[in-house]
């Protein structure tokens, strides 16, 4: 019995900018960071997409002391999508970069923000502490969709070993 061929997934032509699907050079600053935007497919719908980053890793500017972060960043889309490539790249970039945990969280959300356009975006940072004291840092943008189910980042508050 010969069976039929499985069809090939339908075809999104994308443009040829984006690092998707070629290898590229890991940038060296989050301002040389590119944010890719992919059109989406469900636009029209609100519903949620959720990036979470456990690992972020930036420098103290002062002590050049690593700094840790676990991430959380909400959206709302419109008319893009924040392409996960890109977006691994970008909080790559931050690995040798010397910024506040204030600065940090806020430029990765306003740099989303501008990139893709969504109706609504909100990012946690939530710091490993640094001199005994734990940092989180909140930012958002845009109006939230009535009705939309927004869940709990998930993360909960530094204690120790309480």
């Amino acid at each position: 019995m010969s069976k039929k061929p499985a069809k090939a997934a339908k075809s999104t032509s994308l443009p040829s900018s984006l690092q998707l699907g070629r290898a590229v050079e890991w940038p060296a600053t989050p301002e040389a960071a590119k944010l890719d935007a992919v059109p989406n497919p469900q636009k029209g719908a609100d519903y949620l997409v959720r990036f979470t980053v456990p690992e972020f890793t930036s420098i103290c500017p002062v002590t050049g002391q690593p700094d840790f972060a676990h991430l959380v960043i909400d959206y709302v889309p419109e008319a893009s999508l924040l392409e996960s490539k890109s977006l691994k790249l970008y909080v790559a970039s931050f690995r040798n970069h010397g910024a506040f945990h204030e600065d940090c969280t806020v430029a990765i959300g306003k740099k989303i923000a501008v990139a893709i356009k969504p109706k609504w975006l909100r990012i946690g940072g939530y710091w490993y502490p640094r001199g005994g004291i734990p940092i989180d840092v909140f930012w958002q943008t845009g109006k939230l969709p009535k009705g939309l189910w927004i869940p709990d980042q998930g993360v909960t508050p530094y204690r120790g070993r309480g």
